[in-house]
């Protein structure tokens, strides 16, 4: 009870500045409600570390991945998602820590590139689960990612698949509006490989970044912080010159200590980054992918499917080789 009177206080007194300037909507600022950002106790190195105490990596696995606070991805493997949501962020807000969470989930998910195909059903039944993702959330503190990837997957994309898409985060936007005071959504801008900052300003706009808090970059990419903090200004600068505002962003640095070699599939000797804080040169620098999770059947993850964690790969990330 008394984190619940904490937050509602903390919005409330917020709100006269934050109107002024953030989306209406979004008012609270999450991170002042918290402690610092939350560990998830069930991520995929957790269970590695837990299922494997004799293995000769897992003291550097543990002390240097599992232990760093990481977004927790949702979709369909997550179950009855309002639970889901619900459970993750209550447990969260019990510690009174701040969680980063990933909705990834939508319709025909990675159209174009393929390795993590999938999503709802339909654009009505992604809207269904968002609303009930949200729902999940409801007033405690949190941040959202929104839809990794679903803005700089448009160049196999037709004219009515993309106005379908944009749709449907504009309706995923709205229903954070709706349901979740205290939490800051970021929606998904690619990285500075995948376009450039005025059709990328472009495209977030016409997705409605203007109802979001920011927008996000570099997720499971191996850009640097300095090369996403340029294109994220780059970006900021087309939206206030074409729209009339800018937007704050964060960065994931989860795997971009060695920076990019100009591959995105499992590439070798890449390194684990700056961990989880506010500012940095963003507004957040957070681990969004999980370093050791593979981004599909490609590179040093040949054999491997998106997703699955991969003890030698997060080892040799450790130590960057």
């Amino acid at each position: 009870m008394r984190r619940q009177i904490r937050a509602l206080t903390a919005a409330l007194c917020a709100m006269p500045l934050a109107l002024a300037a953030a989306p209406p909507a979004h008012a609270a600022d999450p991170t002042s409600m918290t402690s610092g950002f939350y560990v998830d106790p069930n991520s995929t190195v957790k269970q590695w570390v837990a299922a494997n105490p004799a293995d000769g990596r897992t003291p550097a696995i543990n002390a240097s991945i599992a232990n760093t606070p990481m977004a927790r991805w949702f979709g369909s493997w997550s179950g009855t998602i309002g639970t889901a949501a619900g459970a993750y962020v209550g447990a969260a807000d019990y510690w009174d820590k701040l969680p980063v969470l990933v909705a990834y989930n939508i319709y025909n998910r990675d159209y174009c590139g393929a390795h993590s195909a999938g999503g709802a059903a339909s654009p009505a039944a992604y809207a269904n689960w968002i609303a009930q993702f949200a729902g999940g959330i409801g007033r405690r503190p949190a941040v959202v990612v929104l839809e990794p990837d679903s803005l700089g997957d448009y160049d196999c994309m037709n004219q009515t698949q993309i106005r379908e898409r944009e749709a449907m985060i504009r309706g995923a936007l709205a229903e954070f509006a709706r349901q979740t005071p205290n939490t800051w959504v970021y929606l998904d801008a690619g990285n500075p490989g995948w376009g450039n900052a005025a059709t990328t300003a472009q495209r977030l706009h016409g997705a409605g970044l203007a109802q979001a808090h920011g927008f996000s970059l570099n997720i499971s990419n191996y850009y640097s912080t300095a090369e996403n903090t340029a294109f994220a200004n780059a970006i900021n600068a087309e939206l206030n010159a074409r729209y009339g505002y800018t937007r704050p962003f964060v960065v994931d640095t989860s795997r971009n200590g060695n920076g990019s070699n100009g591959q995105w599939c499992n590439p070798a000797g890449r390194r684990i980054g700056t961990p989880a804080q506010k500012g940095g040169g963003a507004e957040m620098l957070l681990w969004i992918k999980t370093p050791g999770e593979s981004d599909g059947n490609c590179g040093v993850g040949a054999g491997s499917t998106a997703g699955q964690f991969l003890p030698e790969v997060a080892y040799k990330m450790i130590h960057g080789y």
